[in-house]
């Protein structure tokens, strides 16, 4: 189960890394605009209900069957990744920076259209 929870984290850190620059292949690529867009309006919805990501709940849920109790055991480089995808921010930061991610990504892809146009 460990691995597991390792794999889920590392996936977790992967979908941050695309919400954060999906929109410069997603100008290219529309399925991969659709999925961005979607998955930015998945963040801000967490933020605006406070829900948690379900994939903080299934590594949470992993780690608990491997080794209920135990706070940290792994791979150094999990535990980094670990610090960086659940960083100690005040919730209406994180809210913040999420509806700024948003707005940044609609500026990418509302310049995409302008730039396609006078072409």
């Amino acid at each position: 189960m460990q691995i597991l929870a390792d794999i889920v984290v590392l996936v977790h850190f992967l979908w941050i890394v695309f919400l954060i620059f999906g929109g410069i292949p997603g100008r290219r690529y529309r399925t991969v605009k659709y999925v961005h867009i979607g998955g930015l309006a998945f963040a801000a919805a967490l933020q605006v209900f406070d829900w948690y990501c379900p994939l903080t709940h299934l590594e949470v849920r992993l780690r608990e069957q491997y080794a209920p109790g135990q706070a940290y055991a792994g791979s150094y480089i999990i535990h980094y990744l670990e610090k960086i995808i659940y960083i100690e921010l005040d919730r209406w930061i994180i809210a913040v920076l999420t509806l700024a991610l948003c707005g940044i990504n609609v500026w990418i892809y509302g310049r995409g259209k302008k730039l396609r146009m006078s072409v």
